[in-house]
């Protein structure tokens, strides 16, 4: 009965993400219909650079395997020894499935179940695939933030973060909203506690929450002790990864030229970060149409670029997205991600 739940709002959650790209879609089509848009929009990509536009695809596919040697770095600090090209592969299937699979199970899950079967430290591995996916987010935030306090503070790009407007603001404006919703969920507790079968639902609910907790902190606090453990490893994890998103933002720069945007590479190192960022929200399908609405309102509010040429760029990314995951594909169709033998996990880990 559960596990019906379970998978019935899982299904439900898929639709609604579902739900979210097709209306986008949606509105999209129907912006492009009116004033010439269409006509504008395929002017723009009849002057694009198709050189410019492979190079940046070879280099997104490049920093993917840079990623794939990160996570490599990271699974090595764990005592995880499996092949590099092991570590990669797994990474372009979980980059296929994220781009190309409309369902419920991200590209991190699938990278998680497949690596355990490279060895036999499973905590350990699927702790890694989360790892590394904070270490990208928490590195492509950091670059949003150092290039918008270096180049951007003194522009209202509407990020700020003090008593006179932004985020406090709006947290203040939405007072009363977010007192009924506490003060619901308070209610519910009570309810609970007055009733006989209520107490006896927590009662079991915090007994396996504290039976699975203590043993799951007991495995996290034995890996994060072996991170610590490794600051060379995971200074040169950090390194990577902003050697890659600079690469890679860069190279987007030289396409948003091919495309007739003429504005500073700071709003690519600012805006492209903060929407990757959005788009790992999972509220759609690999951040569509999320990513790129944010993408195009970001170029068009504030940094004056024309709106057909801000959608351009943003769809040239995803296009760029899809066409760097096609060899996801091929390697689970070849069956590429199942490994030949379980690795040896030897103690001493990476130095």
């Amino acid at each position: 009965m559960v596990k019906a739940e379970v998978k019935k709002s899982k299904r439900l959650f898929l639709y609604l993400r579902l739900g979210v790209v097709s209306l986008g879609i949606v509105c999209a089509i129907f912006w492009l219909r009116g004033e010439g848009r269409w006509a504008n929009l395929t002017s723009i990509f009849g002057r694009m650079n198709l050189l410019v536009f492979g190079a940046v695809v070879l280099v997104f596919v490049f920093g993917q395997m840079i990623v794939g040697l990160r996570w490599w770095l990271l699974l090595r600090t764990q005592s995880i020894f499996i092949e590099l090209l092991a570590a990669v592969r797994l990474h372009f299937l979980g980059l296929f499935y994220n781009n190309f699979m409309p369902s419920s199970i991200g590209g991190d899950l699938v990278r998680a179940w497949y690596v355990t079967r490279h060895t036999e430290k499973k905590f350990a591995a699927v702790l890694s695939v989360f790892v590394d996916r904070a270490i990208g987010l928490l590195s492509t935030l950091l670059i949003a933030i150092f290039f918008y306090s270096l180049f951007l503070r003194k522009k209202d790009l509407g990020l700020k973060f003090g008593s006179g407007g932004g985020l406090v603001k709006s947290i203040y404006d939405y007072k009363l909203v977010l007192l009924l919703f506490f003060g619901f969920l308070l209610l519910c507790f009570l309810v609970m506690v007055s009733h006989e079968k209520g107490r006896v639902l927590l009662k079991k609910f915090w007994s396996s929450i504290s039976c699975y907790g203590f043993k799951i902190f007991g495995k996290f606090k034995d890996s994060a002790v072996l991170y610590c453990k490794k600051p060379a490893a995971i200074l040169a994890v950090l390194f990577l990864t902003f050697f890659i998103q600079i690469m890679i933002i860069t190279s987007f720069w030289y396409l948003g030229f091919s495309l007739g945007i003429d504005v500073s590479v700071k709003y690519y190192y600012v805006f492209f970060t903060l929407t990757w960022v959005l788009g790992a929200v999972p509220i759609s399908i690999g951040g569509a149409v999320v990513v790129e609405g944010l993408l195009a309102y970001m170029f068009v509010h504030f940094a004056g670029v024309q709106s057909e040429s801000a959608l351009a760029l943003a769809l040239c990314q995803r296009v760029v997205w899809m066409l760097s995951s096609l060899p996801g594909g091929l390697i689970h169709l070849l069956g590429a991600h199942l490994p030949k033998e379980i690795s040896i996990d030897y103690e001493g880990g990476m130095n």
